[in-house]
């Protein structure tokens, strides 16, 4: 589970807490104890700005319709292109189980 060379013990945890999750009400409950509304906020951001540029939206059509900054829709796309499949994998079973 080496993602990015981020990987110990804590964050090892952290995979299996969120692996446990079993319903999108346990979520919402975990990550609201152990987020701050502005991390929730953003990571809410994040996998929508995905979702948006999965369906092939541009970054200034996101911009305008969320207010999110460039440089989220930036990261996003990058991560989108070249980082290790988490959003696709997420953003496909979303998609599949009709989301």
């Amino acid at each position: 589970m080496n993602v990015n060379g981020f990987d110990n013990e804590n964050t090892r945890y952290l995979y299996s807490a969120l692996a446990a999750i079993k319903t999108p009400e346990e979520a919402a409950a975990f990550l609201q104890d152990i987020c701050t509304i502005a991390e929730l906020t953003e990571m809410a951001n994040r996998i929508s700005v995905a979702k948006m540029l999965s369906d092939g939206l541009t970054y200034q059509q996101i911009c305008e319709a969320t207010g999110i900054s460039t440089a989220t829709v930036t990261r996003v796309n990058r991560c989108l292109r070249y980082g290790s499949g988490g959003y696709k994998t997420i953003l496909d079973r979303l998609e599949k189980d009709g989301e």
